[in-house]
């Protein structure tokens, strides 16, 4: 279970200036379904400073208060000092994150720089991943795991995965983050006999006993905690390519919002942390 401040948990509870402004001067949105974690952000501008901001997300706790945060932090600031704002100042506002939650404060920060490009060249930036690719399970580029190292002073490959989410997937990219994290802080990189795969194309194979490992053990950590809160559970059945079959258990298997508990948790953890392909199918047992 996630140790969360009493801020983070006011802001999830309560958070601020939730909605979209009307006709806004500037707009990012960033994220995706598949990565579990949207967010969209408008700003109102009135000479030079931002008057007012607005959020929607779907996400995590962390997230909703990342965000909420943002915009609080936000008003009433110039571009340039809204622009200084980094993802350790909104994780800092709350009084800290999990360590494995702080790519809902980098999805914040990147969701203002989209919004201030937007007012500033009237269009999103660039969707595309900066430099070559990393992670093709969650479309990492170089450059923003580069920019992750430097900023925070990274220095794992689960660091990397913590804020950004690369390598958090199928796992075919830690060699690639480690020579990512050698090179930025000057060290050697690993050693390997052979030639490096190329840094984007098809995505490396999981092996399904890897793949069925890496569900038990989000399902442990990550789901199971959460449920068992509110006296429910969940079960791992079967594995069949993409589709991973569950059985839901104490009050969840009686629960009417079960659907929604299997869909918004348990699959979109799967997601986040084993392959966004994954489907999740609850089998009565």
């Amino acid at each position: 279970m996630w140790n969360y401040t009493d801020t983070v948990v006011d802001h999830f509870n309560h958070p601020r200036n939730v909605g979209e402004i009307e006709d806004p001067d500037g707009t990012g949105e960033v994220g995706s379904m598949a990565c579990g974690d949207m967010l969209k952000l408008t700003i109102k501008v009135d000479r030079g400073r931002i008057a007012d901001a607005k959020f929607k997300t779907f996400g995590c706790a962390s997230a909703i208060a990342s965000t909420s945060v943002l915009t609080e932090m936000i008003k009433g600031k110039t571009l340039e000092e809204a622009e200084a704002i980094t993802n350790q100042d909104i994780a800092d506002r709350l009084g800290g994150l999990p360590r494995q939650k702080m790519h809902c404060s980098v999805l914040g920060r990147e969701a203002l720089e989209a919004a201030l490009h937007d007012f500033r060249h009237g269009s999103a930036p660039p969707r595309e991943p900066e430099g070559k690719v990393v992670c093709t399970c969650f479309g990492v580029g170089e450059k923003e795991i580069e920019r992750a190292i430097l900023e925070n002073g990274l220095r794992t490959v689960e660091d990397v995965t913590h804020f950004t989410k690369a390598g958090g997937g199928c796992g075919g990219c830690h060699e690639d983050i480690e020579r990512i994290l050698a090179r930025v802080r000057g060290e050697p990189g690993p050693v390997s006999a052979e030639e490096p795969p190329p840094l984007s194309g098809p995505k490396p194979r999981m092996t399904n006993i890897r793949k069925i490992h890496l569900i038990q053990q989000t399902l442990d950590r990550e789901v199971r905690p959460l449920l068992q809160k509110d006296g429910g559970d969940v079960e791992l059945v079967d594995v069949e390519g993409d589709k991973v079959y569950v059985a839901m258990r104490g009050t969840c298997s009686k629960c009417r919002v079960a659907e929604f508990t299997l869909k918004d948790v348990v699959e979109r953890k799967l997601r986040e942390f084993v392959s966004p392909d994954l489907k999740v199918i609850e089998e009565k047992v």
